[in-house]
C-alpha cells in the first residue's frame, strides 16, 4: 500500500507525458536518488529510447492539430504505459499487489489523457499557435515538478496529482462546446480531402 500514492501519480503523469515519466524516473534511480525505481527503468536502452521518444513528442506537442493527431495515435501507448510504470514499482512479478497497482495506473493514465487530448482540441480551436506552446510547456513543466516531489513527498504529491486531474475534468466539461467545433472542423476537413481525391465536382457542402 505504501507505493500506491506513487503509483497514482506516476499514472497521472504518464497519461500527459508517458515518456517523460519513464525518463525521470529512470535518472532518478540510476543517479542514485531514489530506491523505489525498479531496475528495468533504469537500464540505458530504456533511457535512450525514452529520451528520443520525449523530443519528438515535445515537438509534435506544440504544432496545432499535430498535437492531436499525436494524442490519438497515444490513447492506447499512454495507458498502458502507466499501467506498466505502475506495475513495476509494485513490484513481485504476477502478485495481487502489481495488478492492482497496473489497474491504478492504467485508468489514471487513460483519465489524465483524454482531459489532456480534450484540452488540446479546445485550444486548436483558436487560430493562433502560442497557445499550443504554452499548454505543452505548462504540461511538461507539471510532470517534471510533480514526478519529481513525488520521489519526495509520495502522498502530498499525489493529492496535487488528484486535485489538477479533478480540475482538468473539469475544464474539459466547460470547454466541450469547443472541442465539438473542433471534431467539426476536423470531420470537415477529411470530408474534403476525400472530395478531392475522388475528384468529384461538386464542392463540399
Amino acid at each position: 500500500m505504501s507505493v500506491i500514492p506513487l503509483v497514482f501519480t506516476s499514472g497521472w503523469a504518464s497519461g500527459i507525458n508517458a515518456y517523460a515519466v519513464v525518463l525521470l524516473l529512470g535518472l532518478f534511480g540510476a543517479t542514485g536518488v531514489s530506491d523505489e525505481v525498479p531496475a528495468a527503468l533504469q537500464r540505458t536502452d530504456v533511457l535512450i529510447v525514452a529520451g528520443v521518444l520525449f523530443l519528438c513528442e515535445a515537438v509534435a506537442d506544440k504544432i496545432p492539430y499535430v498535437d492531436s493527431v499525436w494524442d490519438t495515435a497515444h490513447t492506447v501507448i499512454r495507458p498502458v504505459a502507466g499501467a506498466v510504470i505502475a506495475a513495476l514499482l509494485a513490484g513481485e512479478s504476477g502478485s495481487l499487489p502489481e495488478l492492482a497497482a497496473g489497474a491504478i495506473g492504467g485508468s489514471t493514465a487513460l483519465m489524465s489523457h483524454l482531459v489532456k487530448a480534450g484540452t488540446r482540441m479546445a485550444v486548436n480551436t483558436s487560430p493562433e499557435p502560442f497557445s499550443n506552446v504554452g499548454m505543452s510547456i505548462a504540461e511538461d513543466l507539471g510532470v517534471a515538478g510533480v514526478v519529481t516531489f513525488a520521489i519526495f513527498n509520495p502522498v502530498a504529491a499525489a493529492v496535487i496529482a488528484a486535485v489538477l486531474l479533478v480540475l482538468g475534468i473539469v475544464i474539459v466539461v466547460f470547454l466541450a462546446s469547443r472541442i465539438r467545433r473542433f471534431l467539426r472542423r476536423r470531420a470537415q476537413r477529411r470530408e474534403e480531402k476525400r472530395l478531392a481525391g475522388t475528384g468529384s465536382p461538386w464542392p463540399p457542402g
